[in-house]
């Protein structure tokens, strides 16, 4: 159970406005981690504005991203990440559920290219050490201009913090979609 409840829209009309954006990104949905930071407005509205920012404007292709963003959840044990992006996102950008079941042990596995391994390491590095090995930094030139590995270090970054915070909250689950 998570440890801030989370707040009710309907009890917060003041939220409208706010939720309605929200929603209009999140295919109609307000999930936990915005009911939760609903209680101070002003975060959720920047981490809403970031998190769109990094997921969907930069030159991050999705299936870089969605890889990026199950293995450092799966560094940190962050199940909330793991079961929100596996495996709806991560098969809508290009993942197979074995390269998902693969990034427990990447570098044993054999589903993934050169660039994926550089992004692999450089993930592990920025999530387990916090300071890049110059190898492992030198290891993503090949395929990053300096704005991609920019655009790349700030998703990793970004999503270290959203497992901090998620895992201090215990954030719940989220409940099943359900077709009507």
């Amino acid at each position: 159970m998570a440890r801030v409840t989370t707040i009710d829209e309907d009890e917060r009309p003041e939220l409208a406005d706010l939720v309605g954006r929200i929603r209009a990104k999140r295919r109609g949905r307000l999930i936990n981690v915005y009911r939760l930071l609903l209680h101070s407005p002003i975060l959720a509205e920047t981490w809403f504005a970031h998190n769109n920012a990094v997921r969907w404007n930069t030159g991050i292709d999705g299936r870089t991203r969605e890889m990026v963003i199950i293995r450092v959840a799966l560094l940190n044990r962050v199940d909330y990440v793991v079961k929100q992006h596996v495996p709806t996102l991560a098969l809508a950008e290009g993942l197979t559920l074995a390269e998902c079941d693969a990034l427990n042990d990447w570098r044993s596995a054999e589903h993934f290219t050169p660039r994926d391994r550089a992004v692999l390491a450089y993930t592990d590095s920025m999530t387990r050490d916090i300071q890049v090995p110059d190898d492992v930094f030198a290891a993503l030139r090949p395929f990053y201009d300096e704005r991609g590995i920019v655009e790349l270090t700030v998703l990793i970054g970004t999503y270290a913090m959203h497992n901090r915070v998620f895992q201090a909250l215990e954030i719940d689950p989220e409940p099943p979609v359900t077709s009507a």
